[in-house]
């Protein structure tokens, strides 16, 4: 099976961050929650406040002002064009996407590409509340090993030295970075 994390690998973007200002864009009073996303920005990457789930969970408190179905289906709509060719080209039936971006952001795209497994952190879409932790890093791992018990992953692809863990884990390991596609050094 083939294994890929989403944002900036087959997905050319961060799908997160883009949802984010497509509904800063339809929903004017997000704007009204800007102070406390930079106030959880700051505390958690300037003084090292916290972890990234905490951190994200309150970066999420904008959901509260979505209409998140019809948002949701709608940013694919215009945002679909974005995967990667390279992805679309060599997609198998098993393929499964591995991501820290919310599930059921990610959901409605694997539907649209029939892929039929996806992990990714589970948030809350009502309220931004995470059941878990965020999906990233080694915790990718241990959520992989979760589905696929006996899990063998052929190829990973990435563009991220932060998914190390998973890539260790594969066969053949690719970093992505735009349109260019290379071999995992695990050297740097």
């Amino acid at each position: 099976m083939n294994v890929y994390d989403f944002d900036n690998t087959i997905y050319d973007g961060d799908s997160t961050a883009d949802f984010y200002l497509f509904s800063i864009k339809r929903h004017k009073r997000i704007s009204l929650k800007l102070p406390s996303l930079f106030c959880a920005f700051f505390n958690f990457y300037v003084l090292k406040n916290g972890t990234k789930t905490e951190f994200k969970q309150k970066m999420y408190c904008f959901l509260e002002c979505c209409d998140i179905d019809k948002d949701v289906n709608d940013f694919w709509e215009i945002n679909q064009s974005k995967i990667k060719k390279f992805y679309l080209n060599q997609q198998k039936d098993d393929d499964v996407i591995i991501s820290a971006s919310p599930e059921f952001l990610l959901e409605p795209i694997c539907q649209k590409l029939k892929i039929k497994y996806l992990i990714a952190s589970k948030v809350d879409k009502s309220s931004g509340k995470y059941s878990g932790i965020n999906c990233h890093g080694k915790e990718k791992v241990k959520r992989f090993y979760q589905v696929f018990k006996n899990g063998k992953i052929d190829n990973f692809y990435s563009d991220s030295k932060s998914d190390t863990p998973l890539a260790e884990l594969a066969d053949k390991a690719f970093i992505v970075k735009k349109n260019n596609i290379t071999d995992w050094n695990f050297d740097k």
